[in-house]
């Protein structure tokens, strides 16, 4: 009998009522783990500070004629020896992370910062939202193995945003042990300054035709992509609306406030509620919707058609952010965008078509293409402006050359082959498949998130750790501020490099997990739905891929195209 079968038939309704809550599991000495918790780091502070202190008590108690050492220095003014005391242990850690273990001896007067800094971090550990950062070392002859500070205990990574494994792809790596022996390791400073290098210039002309655009822009991350891009735009445009997605990325957000232009916020995917908010502003107005196309935590599918339609409609410019679909939708790779269109598409695009209606596409480098980098395709000009403007553009260093060749390799790769991104979607269906089987509450969704509701920070965090420490598997958990407080999740992504025996060990690992904690089941969340988990009677939506997709091969892609992204990048690097 297999463990998902034997699993689900064990799985009951009864079961559900008479399981009690498990306490978390015990903490690992950090030994074992390769770093020391946050609780650890303050108790070494508090030891040092507390042996600090004594030691110039000792001492003051014996000063008679010298003012030469630390005690005197603090007690020459009259303090007595408790005064010190007190002086010495109110010092701080000064690294956050504990990293470097000694004591704030040094006070200036006036405002005390390090109190300040401590009551920031205390408040994160109060609210369950401080961010812990595991050690994990992916292996590139061996992922998604990875392995953690100590290099012989090994862990399979379910969580990376290396969608498709194209990290330690030979085509990637190859293209930059070539470049990093031929340019060096570094840009040498701006493009301003140090030049453009022909591999930059090859990789945005490979961009701008992968998303049918006139050209592309490359940064040094999307997050900047879209800080610089939203940020100057808005803030040159006269009089400047921009409509934004209750669920955007950060990095939209940080923009749009730089910008200082109004913020109008609809809410999630909701048409009705846009509409209602661009008719309230004269059409002549200048307007920006921002929206996703696939949002990260949930796994959701931006309405990118009947956006374009309403942007059409009332004079707005539409703002695409793709990072969490190039690479992994469409026929080469472009996004959702091209994936709506895909007949057309695989015959070079046509007018009309969702992607050409998108004024601006964002994307990424880091994620599915496996390098790193981000990056605008739209008009000529609007390039340029972002060029001659933004200033995260033009006073911060270029990417290394070795990394622009090794996105360039990526995307030419996606572009020609299917495989991986369908490995990936069936690999996803599986694991959606084999969680809903045994009452695991996956967030619905149409796309390769796999979302686990908890519910809770606390014991997102024990599921994390429990995995890690007992299983051997590194699944981050997902807290307030990036999701709401009462969605904490645990979020999955299934690559096309993980086996089916892996597959098998997650599915056992997440019900032993559940189990052990007691956490919710989907049949649970009914008495309360939440990010759709217990809502019933909701008719599913299809998968973006669909099954005839599913089943083309490499020379299904477009040729044609093909060809002409070669000529372009070919002729930007003579």
């Amino acid at each position: 009998m297999s463990i998902a079968l034997a699993n689900r038939r064990s799985f009951s309704s009864t079961s559900l009522q008479s399981r009690a809550p498990v306490p978390a599991p015990a903490p690992v000495p950090s030994s074992s783990r390769g770093y020391a918790s946050i609780a650890e780091q303050q108790a070494e502070s508090d030891k040092l500070q507390r042996e600090a202190a004594q030691q110039i008590l000792n001492k003051a108690k014996g000063v008679t004629s010298t003012n030469t050492d630390a005690s005197s220095a603090l007690s020459g003014n009259g303090a007595s020896p408790d005064q010190v005391a007190a002086q010495i242990t109110s010092g701080r850690p000064t690294v956050a992370l504990g990293f470097a273990k000694h004591v704030v001896t040094s006070h200036r007067p006036g405002y005390d910062y390090e109190a300040f800094y401590h009551t920031e971090l205390d408040k994160k550990h109060k609210d369950k939202s401080y961010r812990y950062f595991n050690n994990i070392n992916r292996m590139a002859k061996k992922y998604p193995v990875a392995h953690t500070a100590n290099k012989t205990e090994e862990v399979t990574v379910w969580c990376s945003n290396d969608y498709l494994g194209m990290g330690r792809n030979p085509v990637v790596l190859d293209a930059m042990h070539e470049t990093l022996d031929t340019y060096g390791a570094g840009a040498g400073g701006t493009r301003n300054i140090a030049g453009n290098s022909g591999t930059h210039l090859a990789l945005e002309k490979e961009l701008a035709v992968l998303h049918q655009k006139d050209a592309a822009l490359v940064f040094s991350s999307c997050y900047v992509a879209n800080v610089e891009t939203l940020c100057t735009l808005a803030s040159k445009l006269p009089g400047c609306i921009i409509f934004s997605d209750s669920l955007n990325h950060a990095s939209m957000i940080q923009g749009m406030r730089h910008s200082r232009a109004p913020k109008v916020v609809f809410k999630h995917n909701d048409l009705v509620d846009l509409e209602t908010k661009l008719a309230s502003y004269p059409l002549e107005t200048p307007k920006i919707i921002a929206f996703e196309s696939v949002y990260s935590m949930c796994g959701s599918v931006g309405p990118i058609n009947e956006i374009a339609d309403l942007a059409e409609k009332y004079g707005a410019i539409t703002f695409l952010d793709e990072v969490h679909a190039v690479g992994m939708y469409g026929p080469t790779g472009a996004g959702v965008a091209e994936h709506l269109d895909w007949e057309a598409n695989v015959n070079g695009g046509a007018k009309g078509s969702a992607m050409d209606r998108m004024d601006i596409i964002t994307g990424t480098l880091g994620k599915a293409f496996g390098v790193v980098g981000g990056y605008i395709a739209a008009s000529k000009n609007l390039v340029d402006m972002m060029r001659s403007y933004a200033p995260g553009f033009i006073f911060t260093t270029s990417l290394p050359p070795a990394n622009a060749a090794g996105a360039l390799a990526a995307i030419k790769y996606q572009r020609e082959h299917l495989s991986d991104r369908q490995r990936q979607q069936i690999n996803v269906a599986k694991v959606k498949e084999e969680l809903e089987a045994i009452g695991l509450p996956v967030i619905p969704n149409t796309t390769h998130i796999v979302p686990l509701l908890v519910g809770t920070a606390a014991q997102a965090k024990a599921a994390s750790d429990l995995l890690l420490n007992k299983h051997h598997l590194y699944v981050q958990s997902i807290n307030y501020p990036t999701v709401p407080v009462g969605t904490e999740r645990l979020r999955i992504t299934p690559s096309p490099l993980h086996s089916a025996g892996q597959i098998k060990e997650l599915v056992a690992a997440l019900d032993s997990v559940w189990n052990e904690l007691g956490l919710k089941r989907t049949q649970e969340w009914e008495a309360n739905p939440t990010e759709g988990v217990g809502a019933k009677n909701v008719e599913r939506k299809a998968n973006l891929w669909t099954p005839e997709q599913l089943a083309l091969v490499d020379d299904a892609i477009p040729r044609a195209s093909i060809e002409a992204s070669k000529s372009a990048a070919a002729a930007a690097t003579a």
